[in-house]
Formats: C-alpha cells, structure tokens, sequence
C-alpha cells in the first residue's frame, strides 16, 4: 500500500506543519449510499417551485428520515434509506398528487328564492346530470340532502326512478349523512341527531347505501361536538369548504382529524381549491396542487365541479375539460369517483395527518346567530316542546298502551329539520321564506303544544285523576319552584321525572319572606337588586355569600344600539365604536305579585318600544328578564350587556350535548376573531370561588370581554330581506350570580328550567281503572343530563339519550321506574352495542367527559 503526502499551501508556497495522524478506513457503503440519496433529493427539492407538491413530499421525507437519523447506526440507516427510495424511485410523469373529481351542484333548500322554487331546481339540475350521464361515461355525479330527493320522488319520479338506477350502477352518489345541510350553531342536540338519524335512513331504505360522509360545504361554523355525533352514528368523515371564508385567519390544514370536546376525531377534508363551484379548468388543478396545506403527508385531494347555490350542476363544459386533463403534463392526474372512494385513499396515508381540538369557528357571518329573532324562538320552542311531547307520549305508550305518534312526530321533526337549512335558521333569506316559515311554524307549534296537553291530561285520567290539577317535571331531578294556580300562588317540589297532583306537590310553607320593590329595588331573601334612574341595575347583592355581582361602579343591563350597516350575515367588527345610543326609560312601576317581586319598566328609541318585567322570586337566585319588543329601527342592532364582578380568561358556553371554553381576551388575531360567540342555555363567567351566569331562551349570539357579558338581541339588516326583524318579540334573559364555579352550581340545570318550565294539567278524561304514576328514570349523579325518552323508531323499545355535562369521567346508577325484559346501550342509530342487563330495573353506566350514551329498554308488553 502506497501513500502519498504533501505540505504545500494552497498555492503552492511552503508554509510548514507537520502530519501527526492518518487513517485508512474501509467505506461503509450504505452510509455512503444514503449520503447520496440524500444529497440528489435535498438538492431537487432547493430547485423546484415553493408551490409543488413534490418539493414539500421531497422536504417532509427528509424531515422524517433526520427524526430517525438522530441515532446513527445501520438500523437507522437502513430505515432511512427505505424512505428515500421511494421518492427516489418516482419516475418522470410519475405523480405526486392525484385529485378525486366529483360532479357536485349545491342547492340551498332556501335563499334568495322559496322553498317551491327548489323543488323544480332540483328536478332541473338532476335532469341535466341524468342526461349528460348517457354522453360522458366517466362523468360521477354525487348530491346531498334526503329532504331534496323526497321532494322529487313526490313530485318528479320518472326523474326520481332513473336517480335510483345510476345510484345502482354507481355513478350517483347519494352523499351526506343528514336530512338536510343544516346550520350546526344554533341547531339543537338532539335535532342535529335527527338530522342524522332520518337522513341515514332515507338513504338506506331508498338506495340501500350506508351513508360514511357528513357532507356540509357551505354552513358557518362546526359546533365542538359534532365529531362524537358522527362517529356514535357510523359517520368516519366530514367534507366542508367553509372555513376559507375566515376574514382574519386561514385555518391550519385541508385534510387532518377533528378531534372534538369528548376526544372523539373524525377525518376532515376542506377541498384545497376553496369551492364547491370549480369550473374543473387546468387552473382548479394548479390551484389545489400550489395551495393543498397538507401536501407534504397527503397524495390525495377532492374537487367538487360544477355551478351550485341555486343548484345547475357540471354542464358539457366541465366534461370536456376533465376528459383532456386525466394525465395532462404540468397538472397532477385527476380521476373522476365518488367522495367515499376518495376518502379511504385519504384514510390510508391519515396516520400523519395533524388533529386540530374543538369548534371550527367560521371568521365571518357571525350575525346569523342573531337575525331572524322569531325563527329562532320558533326553534327552540319546538325543540323543547318535541321533547315534552316525546317524554309524555313514552309514558301513556309504556304504562298505559296507549299508540305511540311516530308518524306524526316523524313528519314535525322533518319539517323543524327542514327550517334548520343553513340559510333559513340563520336568517339569511329573502322575507317570502319568513313570510311562508313562520306561518308553518305557527302551525307546528300550536299543534305541538296541543298534543303535549293532550298526552298530559290522558296522564292524569289515567292516573285516575280526572278533575284535578296534576303537575309534571321531565328533568331528571327534583325541581322547586312558585306556580300560580286559581289565582292562588302554592310552592311546590316535583320529583324527577315525575308527575304528581298539585295538592301533594304543595311544599309546607317557610318562614315569612319580606319580598321589596320599588323604582330603584327589588329585594328577596337571597338578592338585593339597586337600579339608577336610567332603569339599569347599579348593584346586584348576593345575601348567600355575602358578594356583589356587578361589577363596582358599573351599570348593567344596558340596552345598548348600536349602528349596524351589514346584512343578514354580517356586522361591523368595531360596532361598539359605532354607538347610536341606548334604550331611554319612559315608565317604571314597581310591584309585588304573590311571591314575585316585579319592576316593568317601558323603554323608548326612535321608533321602537322595548318592555320588560325584571322579576325576583321568593327563594330564588335568578333574576329574570322577561321581555317584549316592537323592533322599527332598520341598520341598528340591540344589545344588553352585564359588566361583572367576575375576572376570568376563559367564558363557559353552553353548546350540544357539553360546553366549550372560550376567551374573554384578545391577545391574539385568532381571540380577536371569535368576539361574537354562539351559545345556547347560557354562558358563564366564573372563577373557582365565585360566578355569575347569563341564561336565556331563545338567543345565540353572545360577547365576553373582560368581565363584560353582552347578549345579542336583535339586529334590523336590510338584506335578503329589507323587513328582517321589524315585528313583534318577546324572549326572556336572567342572570344567576353563584358560589363557585359553573360545574359546582349546577349552572346547566338553570338553563333547561328556563327553557323548560314545568307542567300544569287537569284530568278531564274518564279513565277505567287507574294507572299508577311512575318515575320513569332516575339518575343517581348529579352531572348526568337526560336530553331526551322516545319509542325506538323500528321495534317496540323505549330510548333514553344521556349525557355527562361537566367534562369529567362520572360513574351513575340509572334506575328504571319498571321491570325491564332487557337494557341494552346502543348508538346514536338505536343499533344496539352491548347488553347492559337482563329482567333488571337498573344498570351502571361510566361517562367518559361529555360522552353522550343512548340506552334503550324492553319493557313487558308496550301496546301499539
């Protein structure tokens, strides 16, 4: 072995130095093969464009093969040689990114035009979709919404028979996992699991197809416990586009797990070309492949072609470009297949997709959960009413055999399902769909409200009660409170889920209480309430504990109008630097009612007249608001605000089925965005000693800064409709100042005995042998919520949907008030997962943290 040495400089010139060590090594070759690997694809990646897909494939192997390479060894080595070698391996034209192409025309059930009208848009744009199938046999059309193709089959079913057959052959999808795309803010729960439940068995009894995908392109904002919804469902994946609408942030990632309040993740996907609308152009396919955000882990994007909103579909232009641009050089290849297809593609490289934890908060259209304050209220009645109704028709069906209505409940929920339409809830329609919506929903709720008193009468005559007062409770413990009765006013207490006559309700009475009103107070044994001379309150003491509400040297329940030139979706971020002025107070008149401390005040502004009774029970720590509005003004919004003597960083909200934190400051852009928050029962300000909550019922929008609440009242926008809101109203709003947190004061069973007040009946009816009361459930935990008792819809089983409400594991017995021949847990479906007893009348059941469990019981002969 020859070596060969020299001390030259650099060019030549002696400078000296000596050679103290040299090695003689044997190569190791597969180092020395990954160092070339990874010095040919580290410089590829250095010259392709910043928007290729391949660069950022190139740049996050590398990226995984130096997590591996932290520990130098073969084993290491050869890990992250496997790695390189498939990108290594990819030949010209070979493609990095491939597109799933499917046919799509988004109709909105109502907008800018009525209900009738999307009926003979639907038939249009299916008839075209139908006719352009016999032409282009690669074309895959897909369309959402049970409600839409009922509405064919009724009315178009030549049209509808031939649907059936492309469905069959496979080149119509029948998509989405609802009955129709409803609003996910303000919808209800449970609504949303009818959504759910008709829509999945529409699709299954029509096509015989199990619906996978929750299809919504085009609703504003995801509520944080929708993913537990979908999966307890059998709904693996989600597709929207909505979320590239965000004014201030762009959201994260296009294909990742949504992970919501209970930790359930289900697989999201937002088509990077940020529409529902792509003209299926060489510029859609360069859109997706320069802005998909997770095109480093994925290889799979979705692209939905076609003219939507008003529905239209792909027209011969679409085909023909998609036709030239399967595997056209300098675009990814695109193939034409369902969303299902696609998402099991997308399911097999999800391993590294990020999760992304709570609601998909929408940066815009944040007054929509505000206009159209009657259709609103019309929701949440019926929603609760529906519950009332099920509740009492399970009782005489279970105790009595007396015919469940599930057909005339089926057809009610459907048409509250179908107002629920995310352009129709939310407001943003033209006056016609209000016009026609409220009267339905007049109609709906009178009917409701007759057979909620029909089913609790026949209650009492069974009970053997005919001629007297009977009182029902549908929650889950036992409530107190005041009723008025004959113009007698009586304290009762009502079991849990119990109904009871009136004269055993009747509680023994309490010492003597000095109830107090005046101009400027009311006063009981638990609340001193001060008020200035303008009607707002200046003081609001908690005898209890010994604390003051509000906020030192404030005012609240200041009626706040605010300029607002924005439209049925949208108002001004800076509107409170746009003050109008406020409500100006024109009469006061204080007065005690039987255990009610009472001041009406009447205010005035510009056209408008605003009426409220502030009302303070004996015994009670809630202080209502109960209010009726004749709403004149147009491009104003009214607001009622709360500055508390509370300082947290985080608001409770109550949403479905749990509640979400949120911030109360505005450190960051994404703080800054989320100023108006959409809450149902309530939202509460608390700190671990001390709390004060804001309870309503039939409002949404709200706003926390600092330690002010503010809820949002009505808005008067000037477009879709130009009369949005300019009617008559009434809502009730209470604040409930509280001892610890909202978890230690129950804070969530305040907001359903608002929203859900007892019930008074008589037994009119004559009965032939008396059936006695029963209590159909009891929860032994103090944090499990039963939202809802209904007859399964497909066999002869009683169903209960519960849920933990505090965010924390919980264990509870559930006790039945009969023999039970079995109690099986099931889904979200009623399909049963497990048998939890046999001829018991109670079962164990743990929670994980807001877990929703859905149980169903078989009772010893239930008649129709």
């Amino acid at each position: 072995m020859w070596a060969d040495g020299a001390c030259n400089d650099l060019f030549g010139n002696f400078q000296g130095g000596t050679i103290r060590e040299a090695n003689i090594s044997i190569c190791n070759e597969p180092y020395r093969q990954l160092y070339y690997d990874w010095e040919v694809l580290s410089e590829l990646a250095e010259q392709l464009p910043q928007t290729s897909a391949r660069r950022d494939r190139l740049l996050q192997t590398l990226y995984e093969a130096s997590l591996i390479l932290s520990e130098l060894r073969e084993e290491t080595v050869f890990r992250a040689a496997e790695m390189l070698q498939i990108e290594l391996g990819r030949q010209g034209g070979d493609p990095v990114l491939e597109v799933s192409a499917i046919g799509h025309a988004h109709i909105d059930l109502a907008w800018l035009w009525p209900i009738r009208e999307t009926i003979r848009k639907g038939a249009r744009t299916f008839a075209t979709a139908l006719r352009n199938m016999e032409t282009y046999p690669d074309y895959m059309f897909g369309a959402s919404q049970p409600q839409l193709y009922e509405w064919i089959k009724e009315r178009y079913p030549k049209i509808y028979a031939q649907i059936k057959e492309r469905v069959h052959e496979g080149r119509w999808e029948a998509q989405g996992a609802m009955w129709v795309e409803p609003d996910t803010n303000i919808s209800g729960g449970e609504a949303l699991i009818r959504q759910i439940l008709y829509g999945k068995r529409f699709f299954q009894q029509e096509f015989g197809q199990e619906m996978k995908v929750l299809w919504l392109p085009d609703v504003f904002g995801y509520n944080a416990s929708l993913p537990q919804l979908l999966k307890k469902s059998g709904v693996d994946y989600m597709m929207t586009q909505k979320l590239s609408w965000s004014v201030y942030n762009s959201h994260p990632h296009h294909s990742f797990y949504w992970e919501g309040i209970d930790g359930t993740r289900v697989l999201t996907h937002l088509p990077p070309e940020d529409t529902y609308n792509s003209p299926a152009a060489p510029r859609s396919l360069a859109k997706i492949e320069s802005q998909y955000l997770d095109r480093n882990v994925s290889s799979h994007a979705l692209m939905l072609f076609g003219i939507g909103d008003g529905g239209g579909g792909p027209g011969e232009e679409h085909l023909e470009r998609l036709a030239r641009e399967k595997n056209l050089l300098g675009i990814p290849p695109v193939v034409q297949e369902s969303s299902l297809s696609f998402f099991h593609k997308l399911e097999n490289e999800a391993e590294r997709f990020q999760i992304y934890k709570g609601e998909l908060y929408l940066e815009k259209h944040q007054g929509t959960l505000t206009t159209q304050g009657r259709n609103k209220w019309y929701n949440r009645k019926l929603e609760k009413t529906l519950r009332e109704v099920e509740y009492a028709a399970s009782l005489l069906w279970v105790t009595g055999g007396i015919p469940y209505p599930s057909d005339r409940l089926e057809e009610i929920w459907k048409e509250v399902l179908l107002y629920q339409f995310h352009d129709i809830l939310p407001g943003s329609s033209i006056k016609r769909v209000y016009d026609e919506s409220l009267e339905r929903y007049s109609v709906l709720y009178d009917e409701v409200c007759a057979m909620k008193a029909d089913a609790y009468e026949r209650l009492a005559s069974m009970a053997g009660w005919s001629g007297e007062t009977a009182v029902s409770n549908s929650l889950p413990w036992t409530r107190e409170t005041w009723i008025c009765h004959n113009e007698h006013w009586h304290k009762i207490a009502v079991p849990a889920m119990s109904f009871v006559q009136l004269k055993d309700a009747i509680m023994e009475p309490s010492p003597e209480v000095t109830l107090k009103a005046t101009e400027r107070l009311l006063e009981n044994d638990l609340l001193t309430v001060l008020f200035n001379d303008e009607g707002q309150i200046t003081s609001l003491y908690d005898k209890k504990n010994g604390r003051e509400a509000i906020l030192p040297g404030s005012a609240a329940n200041i009626l706040s109008v605010y300029h607002d030139d924005g439209d049925a979706w949208d108002f001004p971020q800076d509107y409170r630097d746009r003050t109008a002025g406020t409500m100006r107070l024109v009469h006061s008149h204080p007065s005690v009612v039987g255990p009610n401390a009472i001041l009406e005040q009447k205010y005035q502004y510009g056209e408008s007249q605003f009426s409220q009774r502030i009302v303070l029970a004996e015994g009670d720590s809630v202080l209502k608001f109960e209010t009726e509005v004749e709403w004149k003004e147009s491009g104003k919004m009214l607001r009622a605000s709360f500055p508390v003597n509370v300082w947290a960083d985080e608001v409770s909200c109550d949403i479905q089925f749990g509640s979400i934190k949120r911030p109360t400051t505005r450190n960051t852009g994404i703080e800054f965005a989320k100023d108006e928050i959409c809450a149902h029962h309530f939202i509460d300000l608390s700190r671990h000693d001390y709390g004060v909550a804001l309870l309503n019922d039939s409002k949404y929008g709200h706003s926390v800064r600092g330690s002010v609440m503010d809820i949002n009242l009505l808005r008067s926008p000037a477009y879709p409709d130009p009369q949005a809101d300019r009617a008559s109203h009434r809502f009730t709003y209470a604040l409930y100042p509280h001892a610890g947190n909202e978890i230690e004061a129950k804070v969530y069973r305040k907001g359903y005995e608002l929203n859900i007040p007892l019930t008074v009946m008589e037994g009119s009816q004559k009965a032939e042998g008396g059936f006695p009361p029963i209590q159909l459930l009891q929860i032994h935990h103090p944090l499990i919520m039963l939202e809802s008792v209904k007859k399964a819809e497909d066999s002869d089983h009683l169903v209960f949907r519960l849920f933990e409400t505090a965010g924390t594991l919980a264990r509870a017995e559930i006790a039945m008030g009969m023999e039970c021949v079995s109690i099986e847990e099931t889904d979200l479906m009623e399909q049963p997962i497990r048998l939890l007893g046999e001829q018991c009348s109670s079962v164990e059941l743990e929670f994980s943290p807001f877990e929703i469990k859905t149980i169903r019981i078989a009772v010893a002969n239930p008649s129709e």
